[in-house]
Order: structure tokens, then sequence, then C-alpha cells
């Protein structure tokens, strides 16, 4: 797990993603819709992402993506965020990682 986990830190908001995926495309956009420039790895064309998504299940990602890390902790995928959101929580917690200033 420690690839996963430390990508997951490198950036204020960091996304696994498959390119063919449309809640991946969802989420990307919706974090990107508050000026936040999410840093996504997408395992289906990572030339570790075999092993990316070995990691993620590991984490108990199902399914494995879109998974979302913000401010080095991972929120979840899909569900998770569209939640954040739907409660007001998520502006904040983009902006107590440094992810938007807004």
């Amino acid at each position: 797990m420690a690839l996963v986990s430390r990508m997951g830190i490198e950036y204020p908001v960091v996304i696994f993603s498959k390119s063919s995926c449309s809640m991946s495309h969802s989420i990307k956009t919706l974090i990107s819709s508050f000026g936040a420039n999410p840093i996504v790895y997408e395992i289906d064309e990572h030339p570790n992402g075999q092993q990316m998504e070995k990691e993620l299940k590991a984490l108990g990602r199902k399914p494995n993506v879109p998974a979302v890390f913000i401010g080095q902790e991972l929120i979840g995928g899909a569900n998770e965020v569209f939640s954040l959101h739907l409660k007001g929580k998520l502006v904040p917690l983009l902006k107590s990682a440094n992810a938007i200033w807004v």
C-alpha cells in the first residue's frame, strides 16, 4: 500500500481514476469546478496501474475508482465525495487542504 499512500499525500487533492469511468469523470469535474487542480492518476493508463488497483482494493475501495485523497487523507469514492458536497462540507475540506482559496 506504500505506492498509493505515498502518491495520495503528495498534493492537496489526488484522484485515482480510470479514463473510461463516468463516476471518475464526474468527481474530477466537481472538484475542478471549485477551482481545485487535482492530480489525477489514470490507473488504466499508468505503468504501475495494476499495483495501484491492488492497493486500492486492499484499502477497502470497492469499486476501486474513483478514490479521492484530500489533505493527505483518503476521503473515499464518488458516494463519499458527493455526500460531502450535499452536506456543504466539500468546499471547507478543500480550503483546509489548501486546494482552493476562495
